[in-house]
């Protein structure tokens, strides 16, 4: 027998991924459940539950994500969303009580100890529902704020415990790319679809904590090629809303006022042109794929201090003039990122993709189709953070035959998935 033959052999022993999975899924703040069939580049996605908790409100009197309140919250709310999604999903059969064993509760117990009640709510709930007909579990396991992560992390090692069903451990970047690469074929039912993706791909990632030039060859081969030096797009926005005023999360505000400001330039333009100054455009010659956000942001505080209290128009023309110096920065970091890294596809994901500016500046610049790529933005509710996306890259990491965790694996180290 031949060396070649032997490899053969090897390979047809080896066991083929399924092309067909229920997926529950995990992203801290919402529970999915997921239903992928098909191929590597073609490939079908059903949400059949999908549950989802905003902390946006508690976190508004500290002006941005508390991690130690985050943490509470994700454990708090966990189980319930966990509950809603199942149900929707049909897959919540209440039962009889089958008690956990001594043994099961104790391991719940030592693994989920920082998790204030947490294990009460969980044992509560699985003694009184059966198992769910489910392939595997995929949960965010970075890169993001370690507590809140280790919530979701060690929620998922428990469930996998109990129920006995394998760990996808997904980095949320790559949820990100594959949500933006995704094309919503009936998005009142939920349905997505992965048609052949032409690659190679570059991806941006805009959100709260985040911002970078992604660059793949293929599904699961990434490479990071530019990222923020400082504060992220979506942290810039957060910062600067606050700095005039408007409370957390203060982008969407910041961005329909500055729609009031750009309206009020194209009626009365010669009186308010001088009314704010121009504010930089950070990077643009920096001869690499970086950001920088700071000195925008502190741009920004001193037009504020400078004018002093600021009067409705003030406010509008400053949000109108800090966005579109955001957009014309990511649009002229993309094109010189394109030069660097002539693309097929484009996708914009993230939080901040659904800034309406920067996905409109985006749009006309690759409408003339010159540069021989085309752009892809996500479907609506797939823009911020969500479990659904985690559900598609679990699905993909398990066609490209990653390996699964289980409840007892090592899953401390949550960088370890970084591209």
């Amino acid at each position: 027998m031949n060396i070649q033959t032997e490899k053969n052999e090897e390979a047809s022993q080896k066991p083929q991924p399924l092309t067909q999975m229920r997926i529950l899924s995990i992203e801290t703040t919402a529970v999915a459940v997921v239903e992928a069939e098909g191929s590597y580049h073609n490939t079908t996605f059903r949400v059949r539950g999908n549950a989802l908790y905003s902390q946006a409100k508690k976190h508004a009197a500290f002006g941005g994500v508390y991690p130690s309140l985050a943490k509470r919250e994700h454990a708090a709310n966990l189980v319930p969303l966990l509950g809603t999604a199942l149900r929707d999903a049909k897959l919540s059969i209440d039962t009889i009580a089958q008690k956990l064993t001594k043994e099961q509760k104790e391991y719940l117990q030592k693994l989920l100890v920082r998790e204030e009640g947490l294990c009460h709510a969980l044992v509560t709930y699985l003694e009184h529902v059966e198992k769910p007909t489910l392939d595997a579990i995929a949960v965010t396991h970075g890169p993001g704020l370690e507590p809140a992560l280790w919530v979701g992390i060690n929620f998922a090692r428990a469930l996998s415990y109990i129920w006995n069903l394998p760990i996808l451990p997904v980095n949320h970047l790559e949820g990100h790319i594959i949500a933006s690469a995704v094309h919503a074929e009936d998005q009142s039912a939920q349905k997505y679809v992965v048609e052949e993706i032409t690659f190679p791909l570059l991806g941006l990632i805009v959100s709260g904590g985040h911002t970078e030039f992604v660059y793949a060859e293929d599904w699961g081969k990434y490479r990071v090629v530019g990222a923020t030096r400082d504060d992220s797009i979506g942290e810039a926005f957060d910062k600067v809303a606050r700095l005039m005023g408007i409370p957390y999360p203060g982008g969407p505000e910041l961005s329909n006022l500055a729609n009031k400001g750009r309206q009020a330039l194209a009626t009365r333009p010669a009186h308010l042109m001088s009314v704010i100054k121009k504010m930089p455009r950070p990077m643009l010659q920096s001869g690499d794929l970086d950001f920088s956000f700071s000195g925008l942001k502190t741009a920004v505080l001193y037009q504020v201090q400078e004018l002093g209290e600021l009067s409705d128009i003030q406010r509008h023309l400053l949000c109108a003039e800090f966005e579109d110096a955001v957009r014309d920065v990511v649009i002229t970091k993309t094109a010189q990122a394109l030069e660097q890294y002539p693309a097929r596809t484009f996708v914009l994901g993230g939080g901040v993709s659904a800034n309406t500016h920067i996905r409109k500046g985006l749009e006309k610049m690759f409408a003339s189709n010159e540069l021989g790529c085309t752009l892809r933005l996500p479907a609506e509710g797939l823009s911020t953070d969500n479990a659904v996306m985690i559900g598609m890259a679990g699905y993909f990491m398990h066609l490209r035959n990653a390996p699964t965790l289980d409840a007892k694996d090592d899953l401390s180290a949550t960088g370890n998935l970084k591209f």
